[in-house]
């Protein structure tokens, strides 16, 4: 009894750690000033978690906790006794639990049960008890071939990209951004799932394997068949996080939102920072005709930023890297059927470091170095910048 009922006071007077690491959370704690861009904020909303009801036991055993679909003699039993903390499912899959009193938890017990998209995760603290049951399954893939990410620099185009992919048409010349310029423009970037792809909490995706030399184990966790278009997506995802820098930039693939919080504050700071995405006012906004409004350019940054992109994975990474010699703007489009959108453009001052064969200088038809290249942020990337 002197083991388990301290631990059992701890229980139900700390923070809920369920809560506390939530994405959401987290960004409010590391960056209270800095609001969250819709694009990241869609990510792990309740398209990804349900709050299901929760009925709390406590007795000689220890703690039981069932969710709102629990049968009796379900739930999960979380036992405190000399050996430490023994947790049962009850359906003898494999079970990671945390126990924990440091700033970085606000304290307290937190379990997570299943596979990486399918677990169930529990936290008891202070609001009590709240249990997260993600969505059974991994979105499913709508068969979209791999090819050059084109905000990979390093990267040549391919022969068909320049006429296939609709992220052609976001680059255009710094020169070109002044009121009523015409842009044939689609925003809303095709990452080959039906669903959005969301963000696993951070101590969960860093247990799903991530890198080449684990590649045949990554596609035995999401049961993706090797050789398929999927696990070909996949592959080049890895690559492009591996891939050699180019120029001097610094870049990181973040497989959860606390990795690219960390990442962006480690390069800009955390006392001035913004975070920006492109915002168009209709969902799946097919490609059309788009003028810069009148008056609204505004430059927001003309220094060093971080631009985020997000890639193609069975859960959100992103490609992240730190590029000097950049300007962030803010420009207002209109549509040719009256839809407005808040785009965000990014405009590279020096790109003599690129694949001299990249999408860009395909489109535009100009040599690395010679001119600013800009291009516009589909919906789900962002861009950190300081103010």
């Amino acid at each position: 009894m002197a083991i388990r009922l301290p631990l059992i006071c701890l229980l139900v007077s700390v923070t809920a750690i369920a809560a506390d690491l939530t994405p959401e959370r987290y960004w409010n704690s590391a960056l209270p000033n800095t609001p969250i861009p819709n694009s990241l904020r869609h990510l792990f909303t309740s398209d990804y978690t349900d709050e299901k009801s929760t009925n709390v036991q406590v007795g000689k055993g220890g703690v039981k906790v069932y969710t709102g679909k629990s049968k009796p003699g379900g739930g999960t039993a979380v036992n405190v006794g000399k050996g430490g903390v023994h947790v049962n499912t009850g359906k003898g899959k494999g079970t990671h639990v945390s126990v924990s009193g440091g700033k970085s938890h606000g304290g307290g017990v937190g379990v997570h049960t299943g596979k990486p998209g399918k677990r169930t995760d529990v936290g008891v603290g202070k609001g009590g008890v709240i249990v997260h049951t993600r969505h059974k399954g991994k979105p499913v893939y709508v068969g979209v071939k791999p090819g050059p990410n084109p905000f990979v620099y390093n990267y040549a185009a391919s022969e068909t990209q320049l006429h296939d992919d609709p992220k052609a048409a976001l680059f255009f010349l710094e020169k070109d951004m002044v009121p009523g310029k015409a842009m044939n423009l689609r925003f809303n970037a095709e990452d080959g799932y039906d669903g959005k792809t969301a963000f696993l909490p951070r101590e969960e995706a860093e247990t799903v394997p991530f890198g080449s030399e684990k590649f045949s184990e990554i596609l035995n966790t999401f049961s993706v068949k090797p050789g398929s278009e999927e696990a070909e997506m996949m592959k080049k995802t890895i690559e492009e996080c591996e891939a050699k820098r180019v120029g001097g930039e610094e870049k990181y693939c973040a497989t959860s939102l606390e990795s690219m919080v960390d990442f962006s504050v480690s390069k800009l700071g955390k006392d001035h920072v913004r975070a920006v995405s492109t915002e168009v006012a209709e969902k799946n906004a097919p490609m059309q005709k788009y003028r810069i409004a009148a008056g609204g350019v505004k430059k927001l940054s003309d220094d060093k930023s971080v631009v985020c992109h997000k890639q193609k994975y069975p859960f959100a990474v992103f490609y992240c890297h730190k590029a000097m010699m950049t300007s962030v703007y803010a420009v207002p489009l209109e549509g040719e059927n009256g839809l407005r959108a808040k785009a965000v453009a990014v405009c590279h001052k020096n790109t003599s470091a690129w694949n001299p064969n990249h999408l860009a200088f395909k489109v535009l038809k100009v040599k690395p170095g010679s001119v600013p290249v800009c291009h516009f942020l589909p919906e789900t990337h962002v861009v950190w910048f300081s103010y």
